[in-house]
């Protein structure tokens, strides 16, 4: 799964990238995306992959401190990513005749950058809260990878900030995000049904429907893991969940785009040939 991951994504990006005819917003998005669904599953994915080979299960505390960094930081470069993804497709569905004066290559690197930027923040000041705290005996994370909450919650000091702040931080940078696609696409949807062709409605309708189908994905799986699972007191069950955004999701997404998307389709037969 973690071959088919990082080779499907390298593929899209690859496409787009040697594909002129891509140099759009949208699909400049979608590469840094597919960039990001990469670095992700690499964070937790290898060192999974080496436990089960090696048939050991530890990790020092440098190596936690830095999985934790870099989960958080690309798990939330996915999430402002699919919500300028969601906004780029608003653009192009709502405003059209606007499209390349307001989504213009200055405005894609700022929302890029800025995502870049909040995401590395966010990253920032919770793994250095976490390096606040102590640890009075040898811990045992019942996870495959070093969960953000988990470990908070092995400390043997206070962690009342930490919680405080990763409760904050996670509902105004996950929560706006998601309000805003779905704002985008309530917008999307109202525009879509004024037009009066059903050929009209089909066309405008899959220039989104991947990224729906991947927005879905993505906060589904994450969602369901931490509420529905959150009543359950069933570590087990909560790390097989988390398989499904943490790999599952970052291999279909390639899949996806490119199994609906035509563009994407002629880019890789021009990339294979």
């Amino acid at each position: 799964m973690y071959l088919v991951t990082f080779t499907g994504n390298l593929l899209i990006i690859l496409a787009i990238a040697t594909d002129s005819h891509l140099h759009t917003p949208m699909y400049f998005f979608l590469s840094n995306l597919s960039f990001a669904d990469i670095c992700f599953t690499s964070t937790t994915v290898p060192k999974m992959l080496m436990n089960i080979k090696m048939q050991t299960k530890r990790i020092t505390y440098e190596h936690c401190i830095t999985q934790m960094y870099f989960f958080l930081l690309f798990i939330g470069l996915d999430n402002f990513l699919l919500t300028a993804m969601a906004y780029d497709r608003f653009v192009a569905i709502c405003h059209p005749l606007h499209y390349t004066v307001i989504m213009n290559p200055r405005f894609c690197g700022l929302l890029l950058l800025t995502s870049w930027v909040l995401s590395l923040l966010d990253s920032l000041l919770n793994v250095l809260l976490v390096l606040q705290l102590s640890f009075c005996t040898e811990p045992e994370i019942s996870h495959f990878f070093c969960e953000f909450n988990q470990v908070i919650h092995l400390a043997c000091s206070d962690t009342f900030l930490n919680d405080l702040v990763m409760y904050i931080t996670a509902g105004i940078l996950g929560g706006i995000p998601f309000c805003g696609i779905l704002f985008s696409y309530m917008k999307i949807v109202s525009s879509i049904l004024k037009i009066s062709s059903a050929g009209g409605k089909y066309k405008a309708f899959s220039t989104c429907g991947s990224h729906l189908s991947v927005v879905s994905l993505f906060y589904g799986t994450a969602l369901g893991v931490y509420l529905s699972l959150a009543a359950i007191d069933n570590t087990r069950a909560t790390a097989i969940a988390s398989v499904m955004y943490t790999v599952a999701t970052p291999m279909l997404n390639p899949f996806i785009y490119s199994l609906r998307n035509k563009d994407i389709k002629q880019a890789l037969r021009k990339l294979f040939s």
